[in-house]
């Protein structure tokens, strides 16, 4: 596992509960040696024991010797110069290489399995994503909850899928990672917004208009890229959206909920001990969004507030839509929409509930 913050450690939980021995790097000394020897890692998980399975080191090629699978769980903005260490450690290996993270680089637009393409010269088919309704701390207090493994191999996603699984925690799969990174990469962009009404003081109302057109609009920007719409209806979308705009836990959440009480985008940086990638991934989807002619009025007003061009009390992206009809039933593209399949796939969830269980939508177990 390469980093250890909230996000990595916690996963490498998940991994050595369903029987895997895990070998955590970390940057900082300290906290290896925490991790290594107190089974703790209290800056980010508090009060959370982690399994004698777990170790820890600061050197890298220590951490990669003889891995069967390869998890980043760092920064998206710093992942190119880790993998620039990473790469001479895993070139001569079959190892997938797992992404954790939910971000799109500044510089490229790329998304990470892309900059992890490109950087370690390797294979697509050995690289899977893991997305989700995965807020760290629940999961690290073993509160049940699922997980997409995606990959455009089935066998490479169905293998990390079978190690990345215990009695809390539930593995799908599915071919689809455009769909499925940026499901995890737009709900944050939405949580931000969500977090800047809820400071601001407005109610349930707004909240919940901002969620259910910012599920069109995730979708409508996914489907231009590429991706399947189901995709953004199952876990990895809609599950990530609600898990993630809900709760005080979510970073980017947080962070919005500090931009709507007044404090400036430095600010806020300063007051998170932890990264936030929806702030860092606003401009880079914006441009994306242009390029393929997409609007998205909910990720352009979070901009204006980042940049401090628009009050915080002034923001209502819902209100700005072009779509007269409020579930989104068509599209700028004029073609049917993702409002009616937003609406199906909460009755499928429903009906799912309703009858103990079931698949979710655009999820394969």
């Amino acid at each position: 596992m390469i980093g250890s913050g909230s996000w990595g450690t916690t996963f490498g939980k998940v991994l050595a509960d369903g029987g895997a021995h895990v070998v955590m790097w970390a940057r900082r000394a300290e906290l290896a040696q925490e991790i290594q020897e107190g089974h703790r890692n209290s800056e980010y998980l508090p009060g959370i024991n982690l399994p004698r399975t777990m170790s820890a080191t600061t050197h890298l090629p220590a951490a990669l010797d003889g891995a069967s699978q390869v998890y980043l769980a760092v920064s998206s903005q710093a992942l190119r110069q880790n993998l620039a260490a990473v790469r001479p450690l895993v070139r001569d290996t079959d190892a997938p290489i797992i992404s954790l993270m939910k971000g799109v680089e500044k510089r490229s637009g790329l998304r990470m399995s892309q900059v992890i393409a490109e950087e370690l010269r390797c294979d697509p088919a050995r690289i899977a994503v893991a997305s989700g309704p995965n807020l760290a701390l629940e999961i690290a207090r073993e509160q049940p909850t699922a997980a997409v493994i995606s990959s455009i191999s089935r066998e490479t996603a169905e293998a990390v899928a079978r190690r990345a699984r215990n009695d809390y925690f539930r593995t799908f799969v599915n071919t689809d990672v455009i769909g499925t990174e940026f499901g995890g990469v737009l709900k944050n962009l939405i949580a931000v917004a969500i977090g800047i009404v809820d400071g601001v003081g407005y109610g349930e109302n707004t909240k919940a208009s901002i969620i259910t057109r910012g599920l069109v609009e995730m979708t409508d920007f996914a489907v231009a890229q590429g991706a399947q719409q189901e995709t953004l209806q199952g876990l990895a979308g809609l599950g990530d959206l609600i898990a993630t705009c809900q709760s005080p836990l979510s970073r980017n959440n947080t962070a919005g909920r500090l931009l709507g009480q007044g404090y400036s985008f430095q600010d806020v940086v300063k007051q998170m001990n932890q990264t936030a990638e929806g702030l860092a991934s606003v401009a880079p989807v914006l441009q994306l969004a242009r390029e393929c002619g997409v609007r998205m009025p909910i990720v352009e007003q979070v901009k204006m507030v980042l940049d401090g061009t628009m009050n915080p009390r002034d923001i209502a992206p819902h209100l700005t839509t072009d779509d007269d009809k409020p579930t989104g039933e068509r599209t700028q593209h004029g073609q049917s929409g993702s409002g009616g399949a937003l609406r199906r796939a909460f009755q499928r969830a429903l009906d799912q509930f309703r009858n103990g269980g079931g698949r979710a939508a655009g999820d394969r177990s």
